[in-house]
């Protein structure tokens, strides 16, 4: 994966941008908000991914988009516009529209999904978790600890059980399931003995007492003040667009495409600038890089 700009930024930086990106492509219909986001995502995947993104849009995405469009008019027969019938069923317009609109909305969010993943590390959640919610954060980190441990101990048990004849893939069906339930009672008993130990041992550090400072790598600085700045305003003018309906668009009944208004372009623009945050980021510090490196 590239490393970019936006993923050195706080992880509340980012968490807010993905909160609100995800929100507003799940509540927003309109075409242009749409292709918009879909266009974004895909754009910032690619700079991270680079020629990955292709495989995953040509072998994944556009075949379920394809699929998603083509069954909502089978099983949606909503709107007033029909089209033509399938076996008595009619197909109309607006459920064929609407199909369309929902390829691309879950298009959308899949994308932005597989950027979150890149972005919004481990490290980056507990961060963000930590403080709000520090029991989630506890346990998410020891399920991040404790599933590879888990998986490299179940390697060791299972080689210890064949070496005393308890193989799963030799014997009866009977012998193979005794064998397995044995490895499974095994590995049960050792993560209740890790799990006692480990709390032995937190309890011991003083985990719980009042007054326990923490340590966080991560410092909020005026280039994060900035951003979440930005973030904020266009958020409010996104918000403001939905709430005025300036943003929004009805497929059902009848689907209508309403006249573009001064608050709707504004909305618009609002989204745009919303959704481009990470690849405006990384072009900036690229285009900064570059004039750095010709001084040299």
């Amino acid at each position: 994966m590239r490393r970019d700009a936006f993923s050195g930024y706080n992880p509340y930086v980012n968490f807010i941008f993905y909160i609100g990106v995800l929100g507003f492509s799940m509540i927003l219909k309109h075409p242009i908000v749409l292709l918009t986001g879909f266009i974004c995502a895909a754009a910032y995947g690619g700079y991270l991914r680079r020629r990955r993104i292709l495989r995953t849009l040509f072998c994944f995405i556009f075949p379920m988009m394809l699929i998603g469009s083509l069954l909502n008019p089978l099983f949606n027969h909503r709107g007033q516009t029909i089209l033509f019938y399938l076996r008595g069923n009619p197909m109309t317009l607006e459920a064929m529209l609407f199909g369309v609109a929902a390829a691309f909305m879950v298009g959308t969010v899949i994308l932005w999904f597989y950027t979150f993943n890149d972005v919004m590390t481990s490290d980056k959640l507990m961060h963000v978790f930590g403080r709000i919610i520090p029991g989630l954060n506890l346990l998410f980190s020891m399920v991040l600890r404790f599933i590879p441990r888990f998986n490299k101990q179940i390697g060791v048990i299972s080689n210890a059980q064949k070496c005393i004849g308890r193989d799963v893939s030799n014997g009866s069906r009977m012998d193979r399931a005794r064998h397995g339930m044995k490895i499974i009672s095994v590995m049960t008993t050792w993560g209740l003995e890790n799990a006692v130990d480990l709390g032995d041992s937190m309890k011991s550090r003083g985990f719980g007492l009042r007054g326990r400072t923490s340590f966080f790598k991560y410092r909020f600085d005026s280039r994060d003040s900035r951003l979440t700045l930005f973030m904020v305003t266009m958020a409010i003018i996104i918000t403001y667009g939905i709430v005025t309906g300036d943003a929004n668009l009805e497929y059902y009944p009848k689907f209508i495409f309403p006249p573009f208004t001064l608050r709707s372009i504004v909305t618009f623009i609002a989204y745009f600038l919303f959704s481009s945050i990470p690849l405006a980021v990384d072009f900036q510090e690229d285009l900064k890089w570059k004039r750095l490196k010709s001084r040299i």
